[in-house]
Formats: structure tokens, C-alpha cells, sequence
């Protein structure tokens, strides 16, 4: 029995850490990404709530079950290490870490057009909007970089993204 416990373990561990991994260094916003790993690791990251939770509980059973045969301090320093990581998986599995790479703007600044001329050059791209006579425009320049602004224009609060 005990034997099995230990691939148990490994296989455990490993699926938690690749349904969370893989999705968190396959998809990146400003490199080159394939259509087919795209689609891989949103199918991985929908799937990984579940399975790191699953994955733990068959990594703590294993783990207590493991732990008073494994005398050898490097053996009981293997079960605490997979058991740390895959709890460590298990609550990234549930965090939007792509909301840390992306800070919005809450409280975006504006200026009239003869200000905006000391930030905007000539070709300059921006985004606009007309709600209800009020007009914004976004440079997409700085939504480049914060790729959201959350604004209310015209009485209607909206979130510009880029």
C-alpha cells in the first residue's frame, strides 16, 4: 500500500503544479502566443480550481498516511515540501494574477484640449467616447501600459480598456 502512496503523491503534486503553471507562463500579454496554447491553458486555468483541490486532498491523505513510515528526515522533508507547494498551486489556482500585472487608473486625470497639447503629440492615438455630450479620450499610449480606466462620462460610469 504504501508503495502506491508514494507515485500517488508525486502524480498529485505534479498535475496541481501544471494546471496552474503552465496557463501563468504560456500566456503572456506582449509576446508571441500560439492559438493552441492559448486555448490550452484556458482550459487548464478553468479546470485548476478543481483540480488543485483535489490534488490536495489526495496530497494531505497521502502525506498522513506516509508520515510515520517515513523515518528518514529527507523523506518527511519531501511530503512537507509537496504539501507546501501544492497548497501554495491550490490558492493561486484561485487568484487572477493577470490583475497584478494590470493596474487600472481609478481616478484618472483630465485636461482640455489646449493642456492636452503639452502631452500629445500630433499623431497621437486615442481612443474616444461621447456619452451624452461629454467627450474623453483615452491615449492608448497610457492604456498600453494600465490597459484600464475606470471613468464615469456623460452619468455613466464605464471601464476604458485597451
Amino acid at each position: 500500500m504504501r508503495r502506491l502512496l508514494w507515485p500517488l503523491l508525486l502524480i498529485a503534486a505534479t498535475a496541481a503544479a501544471t494546471v496552474v503553471l503552465v496557463p501563468t507562463f504560456t500566456i503572456h500579454p506582449f509576446r508571441p502566443q500560439t492559438t493552441r496554447g492559448v486555448e490550452l491553458s484556458y482550459v487548464l486555468k478553468r479546470a485548476a480550481p478543481l483540480v488543485t483541490a483535489i490534488a490536495l486532498a489526495v496530497v494531505l491523505a497521502s502525506a498522513l498516511l506516509l508520515w510515520g513510515g517515513a523515518r528518514r528526515w529527507w523523506r518527511r522533508g519531501v511530503i512537507v515540501l509537496l504539501v507546501g507547494v501544492t497548497g501554495l498551486v491550490t490558492w493561486f489556482a484561485r487568484q487572477n494574477h493577470f490583475e497584478w500585472m494590470f493596474n487600472a487608473l481609478p481616478n484618472a486625470e483630465y485636461v482640455g484640449v489646449p493642456e492636452a497639447r503639452e502631452f500629445l503629440v500630433d499623431a497621437e492615438v486615442v481612443m474616444g467616447i461621447d456619452v451624452n455630450g461629454t467627450y474623453r479620450a483615452y491615449p492608448v499610449r497610457q492604456l498600453a501600459y494600465h490597459h484600464l480606466v475606470n471613468d464615469v462620462v456623460g452619468g455613466t460610469p464605464l471601464v476604458a480598456t485597451y
